[in-house]
């Protein structure tokens, strides 16, 4: 028996999801797994082929791999199996990941919902302490907001929260609040004398070299899964909540989540908490078996290589283009092909990119070029922009656009970090380089709106930086974080902005903050 919290981490991060789980459904939706030790093997080979799993020598051959995958799906509520038939089914969230929504939401949804006890957790080879029934991301995230704790390190989240924290009740909320400031002021020296035999890994044994791994890996892994949901990012060790994103944790720590009943019941836990952020219930009906057939198993190889797709570049739209990627990957005739992409993705999954253009926008000049080009794909299809990515022309900005309805053109520039602020080198570029020799990098025929900054978040003078840009200039500007493109390009699929509206949010001559939206 586990006596901490458990994840289990074929990968430490969350950005495979979407097609690790597209390869499963591919061979094993609507099938046996229990026992069908050809369909695990066939699993773990698709998932090397596709580059998702590190080729290893399996000597045994007994498809231990494919069924560690199987166990992530299953632990994330994104499958489960059905108890009629025994064979294996989607949940709604695994349904609407495989539908093109927003994986980002989806496992969002499903990490705050994350509870011991869970079907997971009391399984078989896992076996979680049932002395804690508590809902462990909504707690990281209490402590995270908390005024008194303000931050984690992962020592602190391995040493005190996962082996202590039982409840959600406040009574061990503030135990556990007083625990870490302890260990802040003493270190392992407040630890149990008995540390090492009351939260011994489930080996048994004790590493002498690094006597804390097993705890600090469930740490580290818990910390990826929030940082996937965009809430909060590590940066020198800590971890904080996004401050443009505080409020909106807020509102999520106010929300009661109550527990799911029965979890030793498979069937019925799973597809409770596997309901995705647009139902409330599961009200399928799964009895109405279906023979598989050859156009069955086509459309659902097409979608995941679509899938696979979708998580690399934006995608707006279904296109010549995306069809002959799909086509080339398949080998699937092209009508076929067109026709299927065109009933279920019909608006395209621009949604699957934003986890990748979040990550961008905080990983400095590793991927800032790529940054850049994904801000020019986005504007363009869609806002709906002329855009050229001009930055490699040199004394330029990152990306220009021009819109033909309004007759104007705009300049961004992106910047790959947390924390950015104008200093005055960037200032001088900006006023001197960007704005004055606009006309020559520029369209002609038009003239410059306004010039924006995209980054992960920014100083705390930002505003009073901008403003000193547009005083010099007389062109209007503002900064917005990437978490607030991304808020706009959602909102843009409900109802599309006009140029004119975008115009005015990115005109404010400040941080651009929710109610500009």
């Amino acid at each position: 028996m586990l006596n901490y919290w458990w994840v289990t981490r074929p990968k430490r991060k969350l950005n495979s999801v979407p097609e690790v789980l597209a390869q499963f459904a591919e061979i094993s939706l609507n099938q046996e797994w229990d026992g069908q030790r050809e369909k695990h093997l066939a699993y773990e080979d698709a998932l090397e082929k596709a580059g998702l799993k590190r080729i290893g020598d399996r000597r045994d051959h007994t498809g231990g791999g494919g069924r560690t995958y199987k166990a992530w799906l299953q632990s994330l509520g994104l499958i489960f199996v059905e108890q009629a038939t025994g064979k294996l089914k989607l949940t709604l969230a695994g349904e609407a990941i495989m539908n093109g929504d927003s994986p980002v939401k989806v496992l969002t949804n499903q990490i705050l919902k994350y509870q011991f006890p869970s079907q997971y957790s009391l399984g078989r080879g896992v076996n979680v302490s049932l002395r804690f029934k508590i809902h462990p991301f909504i707690f990281l995230l209490r402590l995270l907001m908390d005024n008194r704790i303000g931050y984690l390190t992962k020592d602190e989240i391995a040493k005190i929260v996962i082996t202590q924290a039982e409840t959600d009740k406040e009574e061990c909320f503030n135990y556990i609040v007083k625990r870490i400031l302890e260990y802040r002021e003493k270190g392992d020296a407040c630890l149990e004398e008995d540390f090492f035999i009351r939260y011994k890994s489930s080996k048994g044994d004790v590493n002498p070299k690094h006597p804390f791994s097993h705890l600090q890996d469930v740490a580290d892994t818990m910390i990826n899964w929030l940082e996937y949901t965009q809430y909060a990012i590590r940066e020198d060790g800590n971890v904080t909540v996004l401050p443009d994103k505080r409020s909106e944790v807020n509102a999520i720590l106010n929300r009661p989540v109550l527990f799911i009943d029965r979890p030793s019941e498979h069937e019925y836990f799973q597809r409770k908490y596997g309901i995705d952020p647009k139902h409330k219930k599961d009200t399928r009906n799964l009895n109405m078996s279906k023979t598989v057939t050859a156009e069955m198993i086509a459309k659902q190889k097409i979608s995941q290589t679509f899938i696979g797709e979708s998580l690399k570049r934006p995608i707006t739209k279904i296109d010549s283009n995306i069809v002959d990627i799909i086509v080339e990957s398949t080998g699937i005739k092209e009508s076929f092909v067109e026709e299927v992409l065109l009933e279920k993705y019909s608006c395209g999954a621009v949604n699957a990119f934003m986890t990748k253009y979040f990550e961008m926008a905080f990983s400095g000049k590793q991927e800032a070029v790529e940054f850049e080009k994904a801000t020019v794909e986005l504007f363009q299809g869609v806002f709906g922009y002329e855009t050229k990515h001009v930055g490699s022309i040199g004394l330029t900005p990152d990306v220009l656009l021009r819109s033909q309805t309004h007759n104007y053109q705009a300049i961004i520039d992106n910047k790959a970090y947390s924390k950015y602020s104008i200093s005055n080198d960037h200032h001088n570029r900006m006023v001197h380089n960007y704005i004055e020799n606009f006309s020559r990098y520029g369209y002609e025929g038009s003239e410059l709106a306004f010039f924006t900054y995209i980054a992960g978040g920014f100083g705390k003078n930002i505003d009073e930086q901008i403003k000193k840009i547009t005083d010099q200039t007389g062109i209007n500007g503002s900064v917005i974080t990437v978490s607030k493109i991304i808020k706009m390009v959602e909102q843009n699929q409900e109802r599309k902005y006009s140029h004119d509206e975008l115009r005015n949010i990115f005109s404010v001559n400040r941080q651009v903050v929710l109610k500009d939206l």
